[in-house]
């Protein structure tokens, strides 16, 4: 076939490639075999900058979760716990990592976080299932009431759009107990540690380990029979956000919130004041960088945003109410409802039916079924991996 030959101008081609959907990139990659010219359009910073802008928050293109090891669906790639959504395959070293025992605990700008907590030191892996790299590390601390855990990026001033080849950092969050009625949350921070992609064979091995932790935070003591839950925390405005619960009902009781620009954990209260099961509810990195929090109610779902007044006093806000069966299909409405997670600095939450998993825009109230699975275990987080372009 000739190349085709443009009879369009330059800034009309421009605008019409730019809505090509980003879930679909084979159109994409199509268009720029097709000439010299499109390629060069379409490879060059100019329309790639436009792209991103153009279409915000860049596509899903798997999800990883955590379950009970009796319960392990069997996954397409031999990665525990993940499930592609689209084409994408994960890109894995030539090791086993069958024999790995590791949970999905966090996954942010490019990058997975995994760690097992039947190891003493606890063991943590970052792995960038986009290049095959994976760094290894060790708990900062013995850990014996929970933990929380989070990866981020480490380059300043970046947009997070293509940053999963640049440095990163881990945040450890453990709650120890210090008697019978009272225990101490404290953090740690990985030093700023970056991959070698040249060589991602060599990082798979047990010689890519790296301990270098920042003294612990100023510590925040809590009452004891509170744990922080297992969903990934949620990332807002250089704030890490996780859930707090009783240890007896599974009643969430407030949000632990570490602050990296100062290092320090506090406690944040929540929109609703009665008792309420933590798997009815998520947090969420919005849209407009504030922070979400979204609750589930029989079929209804209500969503509240915490913005900082001029004061200088932060309060919620609700500001949207759903009815889930006007926009889902619901074959049992007597059956539970569960919130598993969220895409970070979107409107778009997971959430669980008796037919499996849907992802919604709370803003088009579009949604998608991505699972036909209806539940993962008792406590699941969702983390999501994005194309990154």
């Amino acid at each position: 076939m000739s190349p085709p030959t443009s009879v369009l101008p330059d800034e009309l081609l421009e605008e019409i490639f730019l809505r090509l959907p980003p879930d679909e990139a084979e159109h994409l990659v199509r268009a720029s075999l097709a000439s010299k010219f499109w390629l060069g359009l379409l490879s060059g910073a100019p329309f790639r900058g436009r792209y991103r802008e153009f279409h915000g928050a860049p596509p899903m293109l798997a999800f990883l979760h955590s379950c009970h090891w009796n319960s392990r669906p069997k996954m397409e790639d031999n990665i525990p716990h993940f499930v592609p959504t689209t084409k994408f395959r994960a890109c894995i070293p030539d090791d086993d990592w069958g024999d790995w025992e590791y949970d999905a605990w966090d996954c942010r700008h490019g990058r997975v976080l995994l760690g097992d907590a039947g190891y003493k030191p606890m063991t943590l892996v970052v792995w960038d299932p986009m290049t095959g790299c994976r760094r290894e590390l060790d708990a900062p601390v013995l850990v014996d009431n929970s933990y929380g855990a989070a990866v981020l990026c480490a380059a300043s001033g970046c947009d997070h759009s293509t940053c999963h080849a640049g440095p990163f950092q881990v945040v450890f969050i453990a709650l120890n107990k210090t008697d019978a009625h009272h225990c101490v949350a404290q953090a740690w921070v990985t030093l700023p540690v970056t991959c070698d992609h040249s060589n991602p064979i060599l990082l798979s091995t047990y010689g890519s380990h790296f301990d270098k932790w920042s003294k612990s935070c100023s510590r925040l003591h809590l009452v004891s029979d509170v744990y922080i839950h297992e969903a990934p925390p949620i990332f807002v405005q250089d704030t890490l956000h996780f859930k707090l619960c009783d240890c007896f009902d599974d009643r969430l009781v407030g949000i632990l919130k570490y602050d990296l620009s100062t290092n320090c954990l506090s406690l944040i209260d929540m929109p609703l004041v009665e008792s309420i099961i933590v798997d009815d509810v998520i947090l969420m990195a919005m849209e407009d960088d504030n922070l979400g929090f979204a609750h589930v109610g029989g079929l209804v779902l209500n969503l509240w945003s915490r913005h900082m007044g001029s004061d200088g006093v932060a309060s919620w806000t609700q500001c949207t109410v759903i009815n889930i069966t006007d926009i889902l299909p619901i074959q049992n409405p007597k059956k539970r409802l569960r919130l598993i997670g969220s895409m970070e600095g979107t409107d778009i939450i997971f959430v669980t039916t008796d037919l499996g998993i849907y992802k919604i825009n709370l803003k088009s109230l579009q949604w998608k079924k991505v699972w036909e699975r209806e539940k993962l275990s008792s406590h699941t987080g969702v983390s999501t991996i994005h194309k990154k372009g």
